[in-house]
């Protein structure tokens, strides 16, 4: 389907994309890699009457190290995330899980950004960094603030930030030498996944589920069960306490529930650190 009619407009800075997005409130919507917005407009069940285009501004392309964290810029393409050293050697769950989102095609373009703005629960990415403890910098008209990853998705494709806002980079705490996993169930490799369990354990457990809400969330029953001396098994038999997963052409609710408890049994003994 084609698009509705928009403008088009390309910042050449972040605090450009913030005027412009002041200056347009609602109607207006960034674009970066493009993979997650076009579809919805191409649908129709999104359209904006200006698009502005995010997508060059180098300056949030960039993975470093400060202190005891990894810092990623917004649009730090998924391909860059998958190759990082500096990820691979202190937070190697974030580096793999960009390695299993979609194709190359999508790898090469997609941005970190552009996946955690736009909440889908059935993406791969915001699971990780709500294992990982991420935190979120976005910037806007009065300055920036900082967002826990836990605070960021707050319904069905829907986020903490605010229309004039840019999501400009995300803070991972270093997990050096954690044990961590990432189990994802899906048809075919390139497709969304039907659940999926991100885990990290460094003392304590961090886990988190992929298409088991209507947001990214964090598996608390079984954090919960972990803390108070449950073994592996039996705190993977609370992963679904709590949630009502969707129910779609894939699979139905209770599916889904089963297998909750199975990749998250998978994934706590695959994280458990050696010894």
């Amino acid at each position: 389907m084609i698009p509705a009619r928009f403008d088009y407009r390309r910042a050449g800075s972040t605090d450009e994309a913030v005027g412009l997005l002041t200056e347009h409130g609602d109607d207006a919507k960034l674009l970066a890699g493009g993979h997650s917005l076009l579809p919805l407009m191409k649908l129709r069940l999104a359209a904006p009457a200006v698009l502005i285009d995010i997508g060059r501004l180098s300056d949030l392309s960039y993975i470093r190290e400060e202190g005891d964290a990894v810092v990623v810029g917004a649009l730090t393409r998924h391909r860059d995330i998958e190759v990082s050293d500096v990820l691979g050697r202190h937070v190697p769950l974030l580096a793999h899980v960009a390695g299993q989102i979609g194709d190359p095609q999508v790898r090469h373009r997609g941005t970190i950004g552009g996946s955690l703005a736009h909440g889908d629960p059935a993406s791969d990415l915001p699971a990780a960094c709500l294992a990982l403890g991420a935190s979120i910098t976005a910037v806007g008209p009065t300055g920036s603030r900082t967002i826990a990853a836990d605070d960021f998705f707050t319904g069905f494709l829907e986020t903490a930030l605010r229309p004039d806002e840019v999501l400009t980079e995300v803070t991972l705490p270093k997990a050096t030498g954690a044990g961590w996993s990432f189990q994802k169930f899906n048809r075919r490799a390139q497709d969304w996944a039907i659940v999926g369990v991100a885990a990290v354990r460094n003392g304590t457990a961090g886990v988190a589920l992929v298409n088991m809400g209507s947001t990214p969330l964090r598996a608390r029953a079984v954090e919960e069960a972990l803390a108070s001396g449950a073994g592996d098994a039996e705190a993977a038999d609370h992963a679904a306490d709590g949630l009502e997963p969707p129910e779609d052409l894939n699979a139905s609710a209770e599916y889904r529930r089963h297998l909750a408890r199975v990749l998250v049994r998978r994934a706590l003994q695959e994280a458990r650190p050696s010894t």
